[in-house]
């Protein structure tokens, strides 16, 4: 697999890869940080699962809307784009928005969810904050990412971990041979999503009740995915979605 420096490469890096598993702590957070990625990646028949550790219900400023009812619109706006760059299967832990830890019960929810699907890939938010853009480290997305990776490394694999897993629910262990993290500071795999960036923002749009100017957010994201790509070497007019990659082998 190319180091995701070299121009021309594998751009969308899916080879030996039929499942993946993306999880997150908010709806709307993978399509911000990888819905072009994923559309490449299930153009090319990968069958990619999405996981929500939260309902979303304290985005936005509407105050008018209860709680309730804005987890189930938010978890609609999931799924509807979800569906703009070909993924089916969406899921929700429920988990408090705004109030996400890494607790051993989420990565048991997480490692539950890792042995269903048994990817060959797990995409989590990164555990380390990055100083330079605070907006990504979000408290939930950096509990995320230190249950995530824990999930993967050891809970899915060992069976001994969360033994009610195997015991109670019959659910095997499972390794996962890597992990990329979104939002990270040191990435190193940088995804070219220039043929797709039309559907990452049909998927934006899905979230109506996050983002009022879909047209404004176009004119914010392409300096930013331009800059990525050329970090990436990817070369002047391309967009990329950027990544660190972990070999949890």
């Amino acid at each position: 697999m190319p180091n995701g420096n070299e121009a021309g490469g594998d751009a969308a890096y899916t080879e030996g890869i039929e499942r993946a598993l993306v999880v997150m702590a908010h709806p709307d957070d993978v399509d911000f940080g990888c819905a072009g990625t994923v559309a490449l990646w299930t153009d090319a028949g990968v069958e990619v699962t999405y996981l929500m550790v939260t309902d979303g219900e304290a985005g936005g400023d509407d105050r008018t809307v209860d709680a309730d009812a804005m987890a189930a619109l938010r978890r609609d706006e999931q799924r509807k784009a979800a569906a703009a760059v070909g993924v089916h299967d969406v899921r929700f832990l429920g988990y408090a928005d705004g109030r996400v830890l890494p607790t051993l019960e989420l990565r048991r929810d997480i490692a539950r969810v890792i042995r269903l699907v048994r990817p060959q890939r797990v995409v989590i938010p990164s555990p380390e904050r990055d100083w330079k853009r605070i907006a990504p480290s979000h408290p939930d997305h950096l509990a995320t990412g230190e249950a995530g990776i824990n999930a993967v490394y050891p809970d899915a694999r060992n069976p001994h971990a969360h033994p009610e897993l195997l015991a109670e629910e019959g659910l095997e262990p499972w390794k996962v041979p890597e992990v990329w993290l979104a939002h990270g500071p040191s990435p190193d795999r940088f995804t070219d999503v220039t043929g797709v960036f039309d559907r990452k923002l049909a998927a934006l749009s899905c979230h109506a009740s996050q983002i009022g100017d879909i047209g404004e957010l176009a004119g914010f994201l392409r300096p930013w995915l331009a800059e990525n790509a050329a970090a990436g070497g990817l070369g002047e007019g391309r967009l990329a979605e950027t990544f660190q990659h972990v070999d949890t082998r």
